[in-house]
C-alpha cells in the first residue's frame, strides 16, 4: 500500500497535559505519541511525509529528525485550526494521488487499520473518505451526520452540534483520505464562520459534497484505535490499552506472561518463543530476549540483550548483555556496559558497571564490580569491591581465568590478578598478583586482652566478659 502524501497534525499546545514537554513527545510503550503515529504511517510507504509543528517546535523537530529524518516539518505559528494546518502543509505544492491527514496524538492507531482505510478509499474512487467509529462516550468529538440513505452528509464539531446531534455516537476519528487534486481545489474555500473561529478541515467534506463529489465514511471496528491523548488520564489509559495489546501479541507468539496486568513490554522490544515473564516485569527500549529465558518477578530490563535460557530474578539491568544460561539476582543492579558470559552469575545484592564477566564466572553476592574484566571460570567471593575510582579518574581491574577472590577483598585499580591466582579473604590488593600466586594484603591480628574491662567498665559487654571469665 502506497500513499502519495501523509500530513500529520502535531502543532497542538496540549495545555491539558500541564507539562513543559510538548504533548506529542509524551511517551507510552517505548515511543512518543508522535512516534506511534509515524510507525503506523510507515505501513503505507508514503512518498512524502509532512508534519505540522507548533508548540515546542524545536524539541518536536529534534525528535522528528531522530525518528523520521526524511519527513518535512511545517511550522504553524498561530493556531488556526486543522484546515489552516493542512493549508500550510500543502502550500506551494500540487498534490496528486491519495493524501492522508491524521493527528499526531493517536498512539493506538495501527498500520493495518490505516492500510485498510486507504485501500477502501482508493477502491471506491472517493474524493474524500473519513475514518469513523462508534464511541460509547462521544463527548468532545465531531459527529458524523448521515442522510436517510446512510451516506455521509457532513461532519459537525462538538461546539457547533445541536442537542440532537450530540446524541449521535458515530464520531470523526480525525483521519482523512483525499484525492489530492480535489483537496487542493477545495481547501482554499474554507472559512472560520464557526464557534471556534478556526478553519476546520472537516468543512472540506461539505465543500466536496456540495460539488457533487463522492464522499465515504468508513467505520473502524475497534473504536479504541481512534482515541487521542489530551491529558495525563488519557495518557495512562492509552498506556494500559497498549500494554494489553502488546502482551496479547506476544502470548499468541508463544511467550508465557504469568500476569499480563503487571507486565509492561515496550512496542520496541523483541521476544522469542518460550520466554517466560513473571509478575512485575518491565521490558523497555530495545531489549531483546531469546528462547527459554525466564525474567522476573519484579524485574526491569532497559535496552538489554538476554540470551537463551538465562534467568533474571528481581533485578534491574540497563544496556547489559546477559549470556546464555546465565543467572542474575535477586536484587542485582547491572549498569551500562556490563556483559555477562554464558553460564555466568551475578548474584544477590551485586552491582556491576562497565564490566565483562567471562563464561562460567560467578559473582555470587554482596559485591561491586566496576570497570573490570573477569576471565572464564573465576569466582569472586562475597563482599568483594572493585575499587575503580581514585577521586579523579576511573581505573580498570583485570581478573584472569580460574581465579579465586577471597571474601571481603578490595581490588584497588589498576591491578591485574593472573590466571589461576588467589587472594586471601579480607585482603586489600594494591599490586598485581602473578598467575598461580596468592595475594595477601592484610595486617597480622593482635588481641589486646581485657580492653573492654578497662575501657568499658560496667557495660553489658564487660559484664558478659566477667561472667565468661568466672566460668573458666
Amino acid at each position: 500500500m502506497t500513499v502519495q502524501t501523509v500530513i500529520v497534525l502535531a502543532a497542538g499546545e496540549g495545555t491539558r497535559m500541564k507539562s513543559a514537554t510538548p504533548k506529542v513527545l509524551h511517551s507510552v510503550a517505548g515511543r512518543s505519541l508522535l512516534g506511534h503515529v509515524l510507525h503506523a504511517v510507515n505501513h503505507l510507504n508514503p512518498t512524502e511525509l509532512r508534519i505540522v509543528v507548533g508548540s515546542g517546535r524545536e524539541a518536536v523537530e529534534a525528535h522528528i529528525a531522530q525518528i523520521a529524518p526524511k519527513a518535512r516539518t511545517v511550522f504553524q505559528e498561530h493556531r488556526g485550526g486543522t484546515g489552516h494546518a493542512a493549508q500550510l502543509a500543502l502550500a506551494g505544492t500540487a498534490p496528486k494521488g491519495t493524501v492522508l491527514v491524521l493527528a499526531g496524538d493517536t498512539p493506538l492507531l495501527s498500520g493495518d487499520s490505516l492500510a485498510q482505510f486507504v485501500a477502501a478509499h482508493t477502491e471506491g474512487k472517493f474524493a474524500a473518505s473519513v475514518l469513523t467509529a462508534e464511541h460509547p462516550e462521544p463527548t468532545g468529538y465531531g459527529r458524523i451526520i448521515r442522510n436517510d440513505s446512510d451516506e455521509l452528509l457532513r461532519i459537525v464539531e462538538e461546539k457547533d452540534a445541536t442537542d440532537d446531534e450530540k446524541f449521535i455516537y458515530e464520531i470523526n476519528s480525525g483521519v482523512y483520505a483525499f484525492n489530492g487534486e480535489k483537496l487542493a481545489a477545495s481547501i482554499g474555500k474554507l472559512t472560520n464562520a464557526n464557534a471556534q473561529g478556526e478553519l476546520y478541515l472537516t468543512d472540506v467534506i461539505g465543500i466536496l459534497k456540495s460539488s457533487g463529489e463522492s464522499i465515504a465514511a468508513i467505520m473502524i471496528d475497534d473504536f479504541t484505535e481512534t482515541l487521542g491523548v489530551n491529558d495525563r488520564v488519557q495518557l495512562a489509559e492509552s498506556a494500559a490499552m497498549l500494554r494489553d495489546r502488546i502482551n496479547d501479541q506476544w502470548m499468541h507468539a508463544g511467550v508465557t506472561i504469568v500476569d499480563p496486568t503487571t507486565t509492561w513490554i515496550d512496542a520496541t522490544v523483541e521476544l522469542s518463543h518460550d520466554v517466560t515473564l513473571h509478575p512485575g516485569t518491565a521490558l523497555l527500549g530495545s531489549t531483546k530476549v531469546a528462547t527459554g529465558a525466564v525474567i522476573g518477578p519484579r524485574t526491569t530490563l532497559t535496552d538489554c540483550v538476554v540470551r537463551e535460557g538465562a534467568v533474571v530474578l528481581e533485578s534491574i539491568a540497563i544496556q547489559t548483555v546477559i549470556g546464555a544460561g546465565a543467572t542474575v539476582g535477586p536484587f542485582t543492579y547491572l549498569r551500562s556496559g556490563t556483559e555477562l558470559g554464558d553460564a555466568s552469575k551475578a548474584g544477590a545484592f551485586v552491582e556491576m558497571k562497565n564490566a565483562v564477566v567471562g563464561n562460567g564466572s560467578k559473582v555470587p553476592h554482596l559485591s561491586y564490580v566496576g570497570d573490570a574484566t573477569i576471565g572464564e571460570g573465576s569466582n569472586i567471593g562475597a563482599a568483594t569491591i572493585f575499587v575503580n575510582y581514585d577521586g579523579v579518574e576511573k581505573h580498570h581491574t583485570t581478573v584472569g581465568d580460574q581465579v579465586r577472590i577471597g571474601s571481603d577483598t578490595m581490588l584497588v585499580a589498576p591491578v591485574t590478578i593472573g590466571d589461576g591466582a588467589y587472594t586471601a579473604a579480607g585482603s586489600v590488593i594494591t599490586e598485581d598478583v602473578p598467575a598461580g600466586a596468592i595475594g595477601v594484603g592484610r595486617a597480622k591480628q593482635r588481641n589486646v586482652l581485657d580492653w573492654v574491662l578497662r575501657k568499658r567498665p560496667g557495660s553489658k559487654s564487660a559484664q558478659a566478659a566477667e561472667a565468661s571469665t568466672k566460668k573458666g
